[in-house]
């Protein structure tokens, strides 16, 4: 968080400078065949690669994507929490009827149910009682049909006689009308998320459309970018549960400011295939969360031996004196982490071109001769990259 004034605004996340960077650098990870097209247009990918954090508050349904509450749900690695977006939803959504009485009764939703040989079983509620069990495939389906349909929707309606059919019911079971509510999304859905946005792209590859292309690549790679931050994958996003609020902007805006361009290695070698997409996404974001005691104990501890009034200082940006981690605090902290912001972000960037990579073979490897500039980029350009990725050279 960053104090402006009287005022406490929240700093986005990685940073705009951290995600314009990780874009940029991941253009460089790609083979011949696709750079020509990425690096003719690397000034939409980089300065596009922040639109997701600028629209986090124009909808519901944006903010939850870039991160997962994951520890909300049990302990790692979390087998609780299905690594499917369909059996997810099943797991964790309530379905509700409304009696004649007006009463409001729960029929199934994470506590209400358990799924053993291949049929979910409820051990409380109205389906407890009438002995129901149904099985998981039909379950799905139910999902897949009358709510997913519907998830972008502020309301879930659901037919009284559709839950009679899926539950066998009789015509007098009591139920007047019937919704859907979702108990899960508003924990985080950034791993479901990544999965739609490989698919999208993968279409967007497919239908040789040069705009969806490259806005799709900027914008997945800003929820990439997002799975490799510790602090995504926790409630304590912020430190507000432990007295460190403001630590999230500390570690993936403020060090990354003053140390990538100067200190970092960004040479990460060539994108590769990425075999099974979902595991992928789903291993970053749980090597991501097994970093959450470091950064939030290492950061505890050094408020409590650092001078106190070397902590926080004032600093001009835009003309506005705002209230940040001094320097020389950052850079007590940056070394006792010993290299964990830099490796995040060098994996983000290989992601990142990874993920594009992947869109494209999937696709078929289709030509990019679409949608460029005019000009063209010589050959030693395109193979020289081991500057443009911020490499270090030994004397």
């Amino acid at each position: 968080m960053l104090s402006i004034g009287a005022q406490t605004v929240e700093a986005p996340t990685w940073g705009f400078f951290g995600h314009r960077r990780i874009n940029r650098l991941a253009t460089f990870t790609l083979p011949p065949d696709m750079i020509r097209f990425y690096k003719k247009h690397i000034e939409f990918i980089t300065e596009h690669a922040v639109d997701p954090d600028k629209r986090r508050y124009a909808t519901k349904h944006e903010a939850v994507r870039h991160y997962i509450d994951i520890d909300h749900w049990g302990s790692y690695p979390f087998p609780e929490v299905p690594r499917n977006w369909t059996d997810v939803l099943a797991k964790y959504t309530e379905l509700q009827v409304v009696s004649q009485s007006g009463d409001t009764l729960v029929l199934t939703g994470a506590d209400h149910m358990f799924q053993d040989a291949g049929r979910w079983w409820y051990n409380k509620g109205p389906l407890k009682d009438a002995g129901v069990t149904v099985d998981v495939g039909d379950y799905n389906r139910f999902v897949q049909r009358q709510i997913l349909p519907n998830y972008y929707e502020d309301a879930w309606p659901l037919s009284c006689d559709s839950l009679r059919q899926l539950f066998g019911l009789s015509a007098e079971f009591d139920c007047v009308s019937a919704h859907a509510v979702d108990q899960f999304s508003g924990y985080g859905i950034l791993p479901y998320h990544l999965l739609k946005m490989q698919r999208r792209l993968t279409d967007a590859f497919l239908e040789k459309d040069a705009e969806k292309i490259l806005r799709l690549s900027a914008e997945f790679g800003h929820y990439l970018a997002d799975a490799h931050v510790p602090l995504h994958t926790t409630e304590n996003y912020n430190g507000q549960l432990t007295g460190q609020d403001g630590i999230h902007g500390f570690w993936e805006s403020r060090i990354p400011e003053l140390y990538a361009d100067e200190d970092y290695d960004f040479f990460v070698g060539r994108a590769e295939y990425i075999d099974d997409p979902a595991s992928y996404f789903w291993g970053i974001v749980l090597d991501s969360h097994q970093l959450v005691d470091s950064v939030l104990s290492i950061e505890k501890e050094l408020s409590l031996t650092f001078p106190q009034d070397q902590q926080y200082c004032y600093e001009d940006r835009l003309g506005v004196n705002i209230r940040t981690q001094c320097p020389e605090y950052a850079a007590a902290y940056q070394a006792r982490l010993q290299g964990t912001i830099e490796a995040r972000m060098r994996a983000s960037i290989h992601a990142v071109g990874s993920a594009w990579f992947t869109a494209w073979v999937d696709a078929g490897s289709p030509k990019l001769d679409f949608g460029l500039v005019s000009e063209d980029i010589p050959e030693e350009e395109l193979k020289d990259t081991g500057n443009q990725l911020g490499r270090k050279h030994d004397n």
